[in-house]
């Protein structure tokens, strides 16, 4: 998440940025009104009717090799005919555009819309969670495969950067032996061609669309792909789906899922117990991307942002709750 400082709408900025991409002209103050803020700052815009959505990010909170090894791997995906999000080249043929602007340094990118609908806003039937098991198995399989000339992080190199993030930010000392303890755990996995590639890392329902015309899942929003175990994608994928889901149906859903992905690609006997593993792996991460983002404090903030503050502070309590110490 973008640092709080970050997540004001800029249509003047976002404007400049489309310059650099052909737009409609006479829709584009409407739908600029629909953009929201997360990770990015994102607004969608019509091109000859057709949606598209422009990406901006400031240049502080981003690693241009790891956006220019998303959109590579998007490219790739695409000569691979894996239904996903398709980056849009600007006027000047290049997918990842530097801004200097009156509002600072910006990463801007166009991706055209995919089609269906978000996972989360279906019925979570058996069909569709195949369908969504099987997309994940076969972007892994996919990723066994690729050979990047920009290659995206490890989890090493995320480590590093935790690390640091909690030395900066003063956390508890229990959650730098947490990080420690995953540190090891995960460097005495062993580490192959089929366990190991170049994940989603966000491959969670509203992440993923299903076309009912074409019957298949379409993944969007690859930016924190890194080099992984794969079971990390399956853990983010099966936690996000089990919060979506009732107590009494998640035992179908997670079959359901599972079934999909084990269409195409073999899961590893002790996967079950692995996960727990990449589980605490990710809540270091959110952790330390947390306490990031709420660490600075400005005058006079707005009401929403004191809301929004108060809720990340509660994600990170939880955190480190659930470490012990």
């Amino acid at each position: 998440m973008l640092k709080l400082k970050y997540l004001y709408e800029n249509y003047d900025l976002a404007k400049f940025a489309l310059k650099n991409w052909d737009y409609d002209t006479d829709t584009l103050d409407e739908y600029l009104q629909h953009f929201r803020i997360s990770s990015n700052a994102v607004y969608p815009f019509l091109w000859q009717g057709n949606m598209r959505f422009l990406r901006l990010s400031p240049v502080s909170e981003k690693m241009e090799n790891n956006l220019k090894g998303e959109l590579e791997f998007l490219c790739y995906l695409q000569s691979r005919s894996y239904p996903a999000v398709i980056p849009v080249a600007s006027n000047s043929g290049e997918l990842v555009v530097t801004l200097d602007s009156i509002w600072g340094k910006y990463y801007a990118s166009v991706f055209k819309a995919v089609d269906g609908i978000c996972i989360e806003n279906t019925d979570f039937n058996e069909h569709i969670l195949f369908a969504y098991g099987r997309a994940l198995g076969q972007l892994h399989v996919l990723s066994t495969e690729y050979s990047p000339e920009n290659k995206k992080w490890t989890y090493r190199d995320a480590l590093l950067w935790i690390g640091k993030a909690l030395e900066e930010y003063h956390a508890p000392d229990k959650m730098l032996a947490e990080l420690k303890e995953v540190q090891q755990a995960l460097s005495e996995l062993p580490q192959t061609g089929d366990t190991f590639g170049l994940i989603h890392y966000d491959f969670e329902p509203d992440n993923v669309f299903w076309d009912e015309n074409n019957q298949c899942c379409t993944a969007i929003d690859f930016e924190d792909g890194m080099y992984h175990f794969f079971l990390v994608d399956l853990e983010q994928a099966l936690d996000a789906l089990m919060e979506n889901i009732p107590t009494d149906g998640q035992s179908i859903a997670k079959n359901a899922f599972l079934q999909g992905y084990q269409s195409v690609k073999t899961l590893e006997p002790d996967y079950a117990e692995k996960l727990k593993l990449m589980r605490r792996f990710c809540n270091l991460y959110s952790y330390a991307r947390l306490i990031r983002c709420v660490a600075e404090e400005y005058s006079n903030e707005p009401d929403w942002m004191v809301e929004l503050r108060e809720k990340l502070h509660r994600k990170i309590k939880l955190i480190e709750n659930g470490v012990a110490g």
